[in-house]
């Protein structure tokens, strides 16, 4: 099975090599095989880790505190030489490279879901290599609703928040063992895991020194992404070409199969009705549009909005006889959408004075009946 969208996680410890600065050649390596396959029409977005192994390398001079407000300090500095080296090596590619930096509030909050998912699908569909990593310098300990814990978890987020086929965690091990291979000799590689629940106990290894996540995290983020309809495989990224061969679809390190179709997950979160916040009503030329072009749904098929939904909220689409025949994020309230249902897209500012787009519905952000 060869996959087409691909979120990749690289770890700490695989950037470093185990040291407190970045190691080049592995990072060479590692945007070499994403290029490889970005030329092959592969849709790629990266989990990165490193920005506090980077700080620790430009302020070598200073003491090492353990704080928290010094680990930001860390990230910060850390984040942008990170960011520096990355556009430099996926520049001799000619790729552009961009940046996301998400705390677990963005993806929480309604309308900053609906942004991240716009945002990444835009760059993806633009063929940029977007460059994820948890905001660190608000994203805090003390605060822990609001943070991630380890980009593990983030990566599992962003692959549900793109629909990925397949998220790739590499790190310094080969993947789940049955024990801790560095501890025991005898450990044997899990090749596949078909229950996660009869294999956490097996969460053998911890984070590195310079990592906060280990294998636990990983099969806490390998549970949230097969749940959502994505393989996940966790391997060892110093292997050769081990990212074009698990993006082709070699059976490396251990490999998570989806507990669900993708689509039947989707359908099952957005068609339950159960998270549903009002109606859309849509003329004939919309529905047509919608169903057999699948084209996104403009303000000018929308005949009228029902309900008291917000931007972001999921709303039923009905036809002009009260079917329903899908239903979607709506990027604007239904308020909004009283005013600028049948007028075309290029009136929006001037009839609501702000702009979220042109659609009403982006068709990334819907499923059909």
């Amino acid at each position: 099975m060869s996959y087409r969208r691909v979120v990749a996680k690289f770890g700490t410890g695989l950037l470093t090599s185990g040291t407190d600065h970045l190691d080049l050649q592995v990072m060479s390596n590692l945007t070499e095989q994403t290029a490889r396959l970005h030329r092959q029409g592969k849709e790629i977005v990266l989990i990165s880790s490193g920005a506090i192994a980077s700080g620790k390398q430009k302020l070598r001079r200073l003491p090492d505190r353990k704080n928290t407000p010094f680990r930001q300090v860390l990230a910060s500095v850390g984040q942008s030489h990170l960011m520096y080296v990355y556009e430099q090596l996926f520049g001799q590619h000619d790729i552009t490279v961009a940046q996301a930096l998400l705390t677990k509030e963005d993806i929480c909050d309604r309308s900053g879901y609906l942004n991240a998912r716009n945002t990444l699908l835009a760059l993806i569909e633009l063929g940029i290599v977007c460059i994820v990593n948890e905001n660190d310098v608000v994203a805090v300990d003390e605060i822990g609703e609001l943070k991630f814990g380890d980009n593990d978890n983030l990566s599992a987020m962003v692959a549900n928040l793109v629909d990925a086929d397949l998220l790739v965690m590499l790190t310094d091990i080969g993947g789940l063992y049955t024990a801790d291979p560095h501890c025991n000799p005898r450990a044997e590689l899990i090749c596949r895991v078909d229950n996660i629940d009869e294999i956490e106990c097996m969460a053998a290894g911890t984070a590195g020194h310079q990592g906060t996540g280990g294998m636990a995290t990983k099969i806490e983020a390998a549970r949230l992404a097969t749940s959502s309809g994505v393989d996940v495989v966790i391997a060892d990224g110093r292997e050769p070409d081990i990212l074009v061969r698990i993006a082709q679809g070699e059976g490396l390190g251990t490999v998570f199969p989806a507990q669900v179709n993708k689509m039947e997950s989707k359908k099952r979160w957005m068609l339950s009705g159960l998270a549903s916040k009002g109606k859309v009503t849509e003329d004939k030329g919309a529905v047509s549009a919608l169903k057999e072009h699948n084209k996104s749904l403009l303000p000018t098929g929308v005949v009228r909005a029902e309900g008291k939904f917000q931007r972001g909220d999921i709303v039923d689409i009905l036809n002009e006889k009260g079917k329903r025949i899908a239903c979607g994020i709506s990027n604007y309230s239904c308020s909004d959408l009283d005013i600028i249902g049948g007028r075309r897209s290029g009136e929006i500012l001037e009839l609501l004075g702000y702009d979220y787009g042109d659609e009403a519905m982006h068709r990334n952000n819907m499923v059909l009946l």
